[in-house]
């Protein structure tokens, strides 16, 4: 019976999981394409940016389009961008607009995975779908089954670029058979969001009216969500990106394979922390986001050290810190969201806070442009001090915000519920 319930979830799940997948396969591609298309450093960070070109807007307007069309509608549509994107980055790795182009269709994907995909599975995860899940569950499995497409999509395709035949093909042919699974999957998955209901001469919303999100005037929004969100993807990036391309010199032929070794450890131990984040909001009093953002100040403080001495160890001992700080930090900045949202909110929401984490994924594109002025570890240094700024803001804003509103203190209990 219980297997019956939860398998509402489960199959909306695998489209989330190919969008995540999609999103980040390219990145432990990076070092092979700058050996066999010649791009600089400054052009395969430039990669990574258009990506967030493509996946901010896509935040922004797909979570208003599933509250107007349906989550089951514009999920399915993101899958079939994300498998456009493959197709062109697969044909044309040569061509540095088209790569451009084809991360920014990937962005749109994965921008709908986020904003759209996480909230239909939060839905799915509570009745009258799943009757019997946890109070953290809502949370907990949107961020792992993003989580997991982002680490294991990562880690195949450098594991098949690696050693695998047609190194610049087989990861977005592996991909695209795996959309394919997920689109069948999709059509038994349950739509939650009804058609709005009019009262006789109403006058329906506008999208612009729809877009609009009035919640992220939201006192608690402003003050503990905005300055920790860019940090959870600049975290990821520092260690997937920035990394490896400082170890790429010594590592000679096996650069993609530490590449992809550092991409699978931090997506890896951010997905094994996400369960364990109501224990650490309970242990904490509900500060959560506190511990993730001092694991980031570690790993940037790991990664500055590292940029100087070039230890192979020491570079995964801080994709390990900013993996963790990275899960702690998605799952306790989810949490956040749907203590502050209701109803048809809940999807703008959240695709403004994944719009502002993923302004994070721009540092390493930052770094590159400004390496020229000052070295990596100067770089990384000032990087960790603003990090560490940002945690004390987000420590005075959970202060300031605890007496506040005692009815979002209760819900937030129940968040945190441990499973």
């Amino acid at each position: 019976m219980r297997a019956a319930r939860a398998a509402s979830w489960l199959r909306a799940a695998p489209a989330v999981f190919v969008l995540a997948w999609g999103g980040n396969h390219f990145t432990p591609l990076l070092s092979l394409y700058r050996d066999i298309a010649n791009y600089s450093v400054l052009s395969v960070d430039l990669f990574l940016g258009t990506y967030v070109v493509g996946l901010v807007p896509a935040l922004l307007v797909s979570g208003p389009l599933s509250d107007r069309y349906g989550r089951k509608q514009v999920t399915a549509i993101g899958v079939v961008l994300g498998m456009g994107a493959s197709v062109i980055l697969a044909l044309c790795f040569r061509n540095e607009a088209l790569m451009c182009a084809g991360r920014m269709l990937a962005g749109v994907g994965v921008g709908i995975g986020m904003a759209v995909g996480t909230s239909w599975l939060k839905e799915l995860s509570m009745p009258p779908y799943d009757k019997k899940s946890d109070s953290t569950a809502g949370a907990r499995r949107p961020s792992l089954t993003l989580t997991l497409g982002f680490g294991l999509g990562a880690g195949a395709s450098g594991v098949l670029a690696q050693w695998g035949p047609w190194p610049t093909a087989s990861p977005y042919v592996l991909h695209l058979v795996l959309s394919c699974a997920a689109l069948l999957a999709l059509l038994r998955a349950p739509e939650t969001v009804a058609p709005e209901a009019l009262q006789p001469g109403e006058p329906r919303r506008t999208l612009r009216q729809d877009l609009h999100i009035p919640l992220a005037g939201h006192r608690r929004f402003r003050l503990v969500v905005l300055p920790a969100a860019p940090w959870i993807f600049a975290a990821a990036g520092v260690a997937y990106a920035v990394i490896p391309m400082l170890e790429g010199a010594r590592m000679g032929t096996m650069q993609l394979g530490y590449a992809t070794l550092l991409t699978v450890l931090t997506l890896g131990t951010g997905a094994l922390i996400q369960p364990f984040v109501a224990k650490i909001s309970a242990a904490t009093g509900g500060r959560s986001l506190v511990v993730g953002m001092g694991a980031m100040v570690a790993g940037l403080a790991v990664a500055a050290v590292n940029a100087h001495y070039l230890s192979l160890v020491a570079g995964a001992l801080a994709a390990v810190l900013l993996g963790a700080s990275y899960g702690i930090a998605l799952v306790s900045g989810l949490v956040e969201i749907q203590r502050i949202a209701t109803g048809r909110d809940l999807a703008g929401l959240t695709g403004l806070f994944y719009s502002l984490s993923y302004l994070g994924f721009l540092l390493p594109m930052a770094l590159a442009g400004l390496a020229g002025i000052a070295s990596y570890t100067v770089l990384l240094g000032g990087v960790a001090v603003l990090c560490l700024a940002c945690l004390a803001l987000v420590s005075s804003g959970l202060r300031r915000t605890a007496a506040a509103a005692p009815a979002d203190e209760s819900k937030a209990a129940a968040l945190v519920h441990d499973a």
